[in-house]
């Protein structure tokens, strides 16, 4: 069955999505703020929309459509990222502004270049609604995107957003030459605050081991695509946060995800160690080096989660 779809945001995301889903045999319509329009004319005649906007206009997006918004029209939110203002993930902020969506969350190992250069990919469509996600996953999935779902939205936007953090850690790592064992424990410790924080929030445990967790990290922490891995890599290089975003020339989410992500710790009661470092950083507060030397010196204890 071909869906009409309507994608909100045409940056390197929103443009994959849609080819992967126009490749699919779906008739899509965009719309995004650089090629200008008013954003609710997108809405009318779908059948589901798909918002891969950044994290930053959300909020203006979800308040400017809540009094025009359809009835039952269904809404995949696949923005990363956590809102600094309110602490919210993007589900959360759409919810909020149109209590009666049906909202899901799209998240996994999906390089936006890697699926415009039509290489095969697997992603979760995560919600509340299970006979949306499934009837979805069945319309949307295809030889290139493989599509599982779950019932976590909390914990797999979450698990999407925190990884970003991870990556620039992971950039950070690798810009410093420090190895494949420092890596690979960065990265394990990584994965346990993002389990904690997500289980205190009310995630699942077993998302951070899916696609949206272990899996997308795997590949944001060790890809050149990835723009939050090497945004760490010019953290390490000596470049400023402000320089490192402006080489990057794109939205990087990881820097403001940071920040946003210890506030909600300290709101919960959480220990974010390599998050704070990566704060510490991005504020220029202490040199790469020196973040790693404190993460280093800390005190001993038993390995958890």
């Amino acid at each position: 069955m071909s869906l009409r779809i309507g994608i909100y945001g045409q940056g390197a995301w929103g443009r994959a999505l849609g080819q992967v889903f126009g490749q699919g045999g779906h008739r899509i319509s965009t719309w995004s703020r650089r090629a200008g329009g008013e954003p609710s004319q997108l809405l009318p005649h779908q059948d589901v929309i798909v918002c891969a906007i950044a994290m930053a206009g959300v909020p203006e997006l979800s308040q400017r459509l809540s009094p025009v918004w359809p009835s039952g029209l269904p809404l995949i939110s696949c923005t990363k990222g956590l809102n600094l203002q309110q602490l919210l993930s993007a589900s959360q902020l759409w919810q909020g502004a149109i209590p009666s969506l049906s909202s899901l969350v799209l998240s996994g190992p999906n390089l936006a270049g890697e699926l415009e250069g039509g290489l095969p990919a697997a992603s979760v469509l995560a919600s509340l609604h299970s006979d949306l996600a499934q009837s979805l996953q069945q319309e949307l999935s295809s030889d290139q995107l493989r599509l599982y779902t779950n019932k976590d939205p909390i914990g797999t936007e979450l698990s999407g957003a925190l990884k970003n953090v991870m990556a620039v850690a992971a950039g950070v790592c690798d810009g410093l030459g420090l190895g494949a064992n420092a890596k690979a424990s960065l990265l394990t410790r990584g994965l346990a605050e993002m389990g904690r924080l997500s289980q205190q929030l009310g995630g699942d445990p077993d998302t951070l081991y899916g696609l949206a967790g272990l899996g997308d990290l795997l590949a944001t922490a060790n890809s050149r695509l990835s723009r939050n891995y090497r945004f760490g890599l010019h953290l390490a290089e000596g470049l400023s946060a402000e320089e490192a975003i402006r080489a990057i020339g794109a939205t990087v989410e990881g820097p403001s995800t940071a920040v946003a992500a210890l506030a909600l710790a300290e709101q919960v009661g959480v220990r974010l160690p390599i998050c704070a470092q990566v704060v510490a950083l991005i504020e220029g507060r202490i040199s790469p080096p020196e973040a790693v030397r404190a993460l280093m010196e800390r005190d001993l204890k038993t390995e958890e989660r």
